[in-house]
Parts: structure tokens; sequence; C-alpha cells
């Protein structure tokens, strides 16, 4: 039973009769996007991956957090306001390490009154930047880039393939029409 249904899935590369041109080419095609699919998604996942985890391992390095005095206080935001978590963007003020006093505005969090110390990062330049992703949290999006890499490379694939067995199809019906215009006459009679 196994031989069978191996023998089936491999029709289309043995030598059969019936076997038309457009079903060896639609057999590689399938091959082939498996292929791109199975090696090509592992390798773009991976450098996908890769690439987002030295992004984010610079990011680590670059920045840096400094004490920070909150200018103005840090306001709860109001109910059904969009938020990330019991954080607010506030002003605030920093002594950068030249020596010189900086003000922006920051994520800090919410219920704080002016005068409170709050840590901000700042980036290599010496500008206000986002807490970079710990270790684990970049090692979790590194994952999830290289996933959503491999995705839309087996997505692209996948499509392709399609458009390739379509117009396979496409081919094969008008040759069924071609020889049914020869072959229909010849029965010589005609129902309805």
């Amino acid at each position: 039973m196994r031989g069978t249904r191996v023998k089936r899935r491999l029709w289309r590369w043995r030598s059969n009769p019936l076997r038309r041109h457009d079903d060896v080419v639609e057999a590689w095609v399938v091959l082939v996007v498996w292929l791109v699919i199975a090696v090509g998604g592992t390798l773009v996942g991976l450098l996908a991956a890769h690439a987002t985890d030295e992004a984010l391992a610079r990011q680590r390095t670059e920045r840096y957090p400094v004490q920070a005095v909150l200018v103005t206080d840090s306001q709860r935001p109001a109910i059904g306001d969009s938020s990330s978590g019991d954080r607010v963007t506030a002003k605030v003020r920093w002594t950068a390490p030249d020596g010189i006093t900086h003000t922006g505005y920051a994520l800090v969090d919410s219920g704080q009154k002016a005068g409170a110390h709050v840590v901000v990062w700042l980036d290599a330049r010496g500008a206000l930047a986002h807490e970079p992703p710990s270790p684990a949290e970049a090692a979790l999006e590194s994952a999830l880039f290289g996933g959503a890499a491999a995705l839309a490379l087996a997505g692209v694939a996948l499509g392709c393939g399609a458009m390739v067995r379509w117009r396979l199809d496409r081919r094969r019906i008008d040759a069924w029409g071609r020889e049914w215009d020869v072959v229909e006459p010849r029965w010589g009679h005609r129902t309805g």
C-alpha cells in the first residue's frame, strides 16, 4: 500500500504514455517551490534573525541610562486614552557627560510630580532614545523577524508557483479545446 502512494506521488516523473510535457514542468515547479521554501526560507529566516540580533545588540551597547529630573508632572492618562502601559510622555532635564544641561520629552511612569528623579536613555549622540531591549526581548524579536522573513519568502514562492501552475492549466485547457475541435466533428451527430 505504501509503495502505491509513493508511485502516485511520483507519477509525473515516471515514463507514462499519458504524461504531457506540462505535467513534467508542473512537477518540477512544485519541487522547486518546496525547495525554495525549505532551504531559502531557512536561510532568509536565519539571516534576518541574525541581522536583527546584531542591530539590537548594537543598540544595547550604544545606549546608556542617565539620571534626569521631571520638569513637569507626569499626568495619568485619561480613561480610554491609549498609552504604553502606565507610561506617559513628560518633559525632563538631564546633564550630559560633557556637563551641558538638556531638556526634552521622554516616556516616564505616570503619576510622578515635577522634581522627581527618573532614568532616561540616551543614544551615542546624546539624544533621548527608547530603552534598548533586554537580551531575552532581543532574542524574541529576532526570532519573530526571522520567522516573518521566512514566511514572506514562502508566500512569494507559493504565489509564483501558483501563477506558473495556473498558466500551465490554461495551456492544458486550451489544448483540450483544440483537440475537441478536431475530434468532435468526427463523431458526426450532435445532441440537442
